[in-house]
């Protein structure tokens, strides 16, 4: 069984949560944002412009990576290499899915003339949406670099890094599941 003990370690995870609480402000206040500009929104409404198989697909890939990065997790204490390389890679294939997805949504909403400076509906969209996806970008790259540090770092260190992206992770996906819900959800469910 692994541990991530360590006398720094509850520190970072102090920081890492300081950190957290920034950024959701920082959500919430797009949220706000975007809550204050959709009910006037005209040419193109929110109902006109959402498409539901996407929504569906690309929650389906972001939510599915939770349970992954989480198996990659549980594998890593118990000290089975193989789980967390399947993890691991599991989540970034999930998340790189997420973001092919969340792409060809601009692209078909900027193709249909839908752009940022469009209404204001559809710049807090694109900045709140955008934003998030942003955060699963970089957390891309974090993933790349946890696969590449697995096998080159004490067990320790590792195993303080996995689960700090953990916590990183799901706060990403809680944010992908509050704009499922109030940026989404209204317009299509």
């Amino acid at each position: 069984m692994t541990t991530y003990k360590s006398d720094q370690f509850g520190d970072k995870q102090l920081g890492f949560a300081l950190y957290l609480i920034g950024e959701l402000i920082m959500f919430a206040t797009l949220f706000a944002t975007y809550f204050l500009f959709t009910p006037s929104a005209i040419n193109p409404t929110p109902s006109e412009t959402f498409e539901l198989r996407t929504v569906i697909i690309t929650s389906v890939c972001l939510l599915s990576s939770s349970a992954t990065i989480h198996y990659a997790e549980k594998a890593f204490e118990k000290g089975k290499g193989k789980g967390v390389w399947i993890g691991l890679t599991s989540t970034l294939i999930l998340a790189t899915a997420f973001m092919g997805f969340e792409i060809h949504e601009f692209y078909k909403y900027a193709s249909e003339g839908y752009t940022l400076t469009e209404n204001l509906f559809l710049s807090s969209f694109y900045i709140l949406v955008g934003l998030h996806a942003a955060h699963v970008l970089f957390g891309i790259g974090w993933m790349v670099l946890l696969c590449y540090q697995y096998p080159r770092i004490p067990t320790t260190s590792y195993g303080q890094k996995q689960k700090i992206f953990s916590y990183y992770w799901h706060f990403v996906d809680v944010i992908w599941v509050f704009i499922i819900t109030f940026v989404y959800g209204p317009y299509l469910f």
